[in-house]
């Protein structure tokens, strides 16, 4: 069935056309359109994937010719909520920059390029597998107003189309407007996000599964946190996925 949204998007990617020429916006050097989120080719040829083997639990990604299902040293240290992490691609060079200008430069052009990764990766091991809701990692009203947009909100759109898995905004909210992580070692990032989630008033997730979403995994503070917030209302299993993991 032809949408409204489909009939729309090439009038959509002719006006970015007409503010934003048919080059790349990552190296400026090669030819690159709106479906492509202004990402060329030579820059799409810089992504790496991440393939098994990796931690079964956070999703680290492993240097070597493992076979078997393992956990890192670092999970085996800590208590997280979530049942599992994954991410779709290492948080680096293209990457990272899509990501930082995506989110904090309102670089919106590259929601088709990040989306895009999301969905290669997840979409086929999340769809058909009992999953009740996709959830965004919500964003504090104060940061929510001053950026306009949740990115983790655009992205567990776009997952949540590919898979017919129903997007729920309304399960979680974020009630301490914490400090960027950016610059904090692994425990202090854990004690910066410690009450920084809780649900929304009416919010029952008791018996649901449910995979959290958001822009990069890094020590997986901010998702074990949200992860916490929605097992100890009684949500029957928790995953993650995000764009990219940082090593």
């Amino acid at each position: 069935m032809t949408t409204v949204a489909g009939h729309l998007k090439p009038w959509l990617n002719k006006g970015l056309g007409l503010f934003y020429p048919e080059v790349c916006q990552l190296c400026q050097a090669e030819r690159a359109v709106a479906d492509d989120g202004f990402v060329g080719p030579q820059c799409w040829s810089q992504v790496r994937f991440i393939r098994a083997p990796f931690c079964d639990r956070c999703g680290l990604p492993f240097q070597g010719d493992l076979t078997t299902q393992f956990e890192c040293t670092n999970c085996r240290e800590l208590n997280f909520y979530f049942s599992s992490a994954r991410s779709a691609v290492v948080a680096k060079t293209v990457v990272l920059e899509a990501i930082h200008r995506f989110k904090y430069s309102r670089a919106l052009w590259f929601e088709p390029f990040l989306a895009d990764l999301l969905q290669r990766e997840a979409a086929p091991v999340l769809r058909g597998a009992g999953w009740d809701f996709i959830v965004p990692v919500p964003l504090h009203p104060l940061k929510q107003r001053e950026r306009e947009f949740n990115q983790a909100g655009i992205l567990a759109g776009h997952l949540s189309r590919a898979t017919n898995i129903p997007l729920n905004t309304q399960l979680l909210q974020r009630i301490t407007p914490t400090a960027t992580q950016t610059r904090l070692k692994r425990d202090q990032r854990a004690a910066n996000m410690n009450g920084a989630f809780a649900l929304r008033q009416g919010a029952v997730p008791a018996g649901k599964r449910i995979v959290l979403v958001d822009d990069v995994f890094t020590t997986g503070a901010t998702t074990n946190a949200c992860a916490k917030a929605l097992r100890r209302a009684g949500a029957a299993e928790v995953c993650v996925w995000t764009v990219a993991r940082g090593l």
